[in-house]
């Protein structure tokens, strides 16, 4: 099968189309037939050799962690899925670093697959597993928001973020976010009460008596400066020291956890029309396409996520 890999860690001239064989498939694994997957910024991050401590990989390595398509195998011990079920999901992220989802068919575990519904394509889909589910988590899980609490989400514009303002305001909330001029209109539609453009405004400036702060950008300090005392900050950008966490206020930080019932709970959200996927641009699967994507994600300006077509 066609997928594009990395050989060693470096820039993106490192991204390579190469031929690899189809995945083999463990008993509560299913083979997905690979339709669109997305960028996300642990891709461009794990190509340059962060992530290697914890992931010691053999090259060549596959990336990429979004997948919608089809199945077209299952394993013998799968009982909730069949061959022709249409799926989206986030895979595990597998010791054999060759089973990234930058590839045109994908090896998934029971568990972490939900059903795409038809009101939704394959790009849309394959936009929400990583981002979405890291929103979900947080959200919900981690700041337990609830309708009346005043939420921030520092760095609204990127992909967890669009998703991240849009369940908080689902769930009743006051939602303050951070974002560059040009996207304030776009966050406003998704629901944002307050958009602070962060190169002309201190949030320390404009907010205070927060419940809960989500923050993507690493800016720890500048979220627990708003917080009441005792709210609930986590990040998925940076790790909280020992001062941070000292104190009254509910410091953490967040990895995403796969996870296929709060998939599905999503798609239900994006049906009913309560999220929507935001999509800057899509990208054929090839060497160039997921080279410019990578490009584009790295330099921090995409609105929305990055879409690989792959059928």
């Amino acid at each position: 099968m066609k997928a594009i890999a990395i050989k060693e860690y470096g820039d993106i001239s490192n991204l390579q189309e190469v031929e690899l064989e189809m995945p083999v498939l463990a008993e509560d694994e299913v083979l997905v037939e690979n339709y669109a997957t997305s960028i996300n910024p642990i891709d461009w991050k794990a190509r340059l050799g962060y992530l290697k401590e914890m992931y010691p990989w053999k090259f060549p390595v596959v990336l990429g962690w979004d997948v919608a398509g089809v199945i077209v195998q299952v394993g013998n011990k799968v009982t909730n899925f069949k061959i022709g079920d249409k799926v989206f999901a986030r895979p595990d992220i597998y010791a054999d670093g060759s089973r990234g989802s930058y590839a045109e068919y994908v090896a998934v575990k029971e568990d972490k697959l939900a059903l795409k519904p038809d009101e939704i394509s394959f790009e849309d889909a394959a936009a929400v597993p990583l981002a979405g589910l890291t929103a979900f988590q947080v959200i919900v899980d981690r700041l337990r928001v609830k309708a009346g609490d005043k939420v921030l989400v520092q760095g609204g514009a990127g992909g967890v973020g669009l998703f991240a303002i849009q369940i908080a305001k689902h769930l009743g909330a006051y939602v303050a976010t951070t974002a560059s001029k040009q996207n304030h209109e776009l966050l406003k539609s998704l629901g944002a009460d307050e958009v602070i453009d962060y190169h002309e405004t201190k949030i320390g400036d404009v907010l205070n008596n927060y419940d809960a702060v989500f923050d993507t950008v690493n800016a720890i300090d500048d979220g627990l400066a708003i917080l009441q005392e005792k709210g609930r900050l986590v990040t998925i950008a940076g790790k909280p020291n020992e001062e941070q966490k000292a104190g009254s206020k509910e410091v953490s930080d967040w990895w995403l956890q796969p996870n296929g019932k709060q998939l599905k709970e999503l798609g239900n959200l994006i049906v009913e029309g309560k999220v929507k996927v935001v999509i800057d641009s899509v990208y054929p699967l090839t060497a160039k396409g997921v080279r410019e994507a990578h490009q584009r994600s790295q330099e921090g300006h995409a609105r929305g996520k990055l879409v690989i077509k792959v059928k």
